[in-house]
């Protein structure tokens, strides 16, 4: 009788243990650790610039430990460093995966796998290239309005001849081609002359670096389009070393992306010309949807955006929309 009451026992904690393995997986939605929900974050790190900082700390002011999250976080610009890192928050079996992707392919295979474990994801910040059956939402900046908007109030300047030095971001993420298609389009039609086409991966050195190497060519340029503000700041340090106007009534138009808080200064002061916005905060909108909070019609939800022009920033604009100090 006690052996028999020894195995019933036995039997009904090798249950329990079971039970509790199968409780504790992810893709559930019930939660991580203590209830929280385990959420695994794939993204830049922050010091890509000022925007991605500001991406960073919205994201993990949002899915904290006060908000009931369990936050894994992994930061790289590199996508098969990314593509791991998203396979390794599958295997700890993360409930929700959130993605701002270094490059839009390279995807498929990930989120396949993320799909058939139960686990949501959403994309942040940038689209790629897959199905959108494999993903909950994506909440995001229309990078080709950005480039659009941008190169529209370049043509309103009326300058007669564009001769332009580009200053590309990261080659192949969603920025970069949102950012550079328009004025591709320029350039192809002929309505544009591109001086140089070159990548500085985001990076303020790397930017002034390709400007001096334009300057120190003699090549002839008025306008220089950065894909974001870091590379348009290195860029116009090269100017500055060699004595190159910029600016409103300079010799050359300086144009950058983000509207970091210091550059829509520059705007102000007149030593830039444009700066297009692009929102860094999709955190909560994301948290209001996993909770039940917000209801989406669409699976792209795409943030509000503008321009801004030196002729016209105020005050009131820098403090509303510029990110950072």
């Amino acid at each position: 009788m006690k052996r028999f009451k020894a195995m019933v026992m036995a039997g009904v904690l090798a249950l329990t243990l079971v039970l509790s393995a199968c409780g504790a997986g992810g893709g559930s939605g019930s939660g991580g650790s203590g209830g929280l929900i385990k959420v695994g974050v794939i993204n830049n790190p922050p010091s890509e610039s000022g925007y991605r900082e500001a991406n960073v700390k919205d994201m993990e002011s949002v899915f904290s430990q006060a908000n009931g999250y369990e936050l894994k976080t992994f930061y790289s610009l590199k996508n098969d460093e990314q593509l791991q890192a998203a396979q390794g928050f599958i295997t700890e079996g993360v409930d929700y995966l959130l993605i701002s992707a270094a490059e839009t392919t390279g995807w498929d295979e990930v989120l396949t796998k993320a799909k058939e474990a139960g686990i949501k994801v959403f994309l942040f910040d940038r689209m790629i290239d897959v199905d959108q059956s494999l993903y909950e939402a994506a909440v995001v900046s229309d990078m080709a309005k950005e480039g659009e908007t941008a190169v529209n109030w370049l043509l309103s300047q009326n300058l007669g001849t564009y001769n332009v030095i580009h200053i590309q971001g990261a080659m192949g993420s969603d920025a970069q081609i949102g950012r550079t298609g328009a004025l591709q389009a320029q350039f192809d039609a002929g309505k544009m002359n591109m001086v140089v086409q070159q990548t500085a991966t985001w990076d303020e050195a790397e930017a002034k670096k390709i400007v001096e190497s334009v300057i120190n060519s003699g090549a002839d340029f008025n306008v220089i389009y950065a894909e974001n503000d870091g590379m348009a700041k290195g860029a116009v340090a090269a100017l500055d070393e060699a004595g190159i106007t910029h600016g409103v009534n300079g010799k050359v138009v300086v144009m950058g992306f983000d509207c970091n808080r210091w550059a829509l200064r520059e705007l102000l002061a007149g030593n830039w010309n444009y700066d297009g916005q692009c929102s860094p905060f999709q955190a909560q909108i994301i948290s209001d949807i996993i909770q039940g909070k917000t209801t989406i019609s669409s699976k792209i939800i795409i943030n509000e955006e503008k321009g801004f022009d030196a002729a016209t920033l105020t005050q009131a604009d820098i403090d509303t929309y510029g990110l950072g100090e």
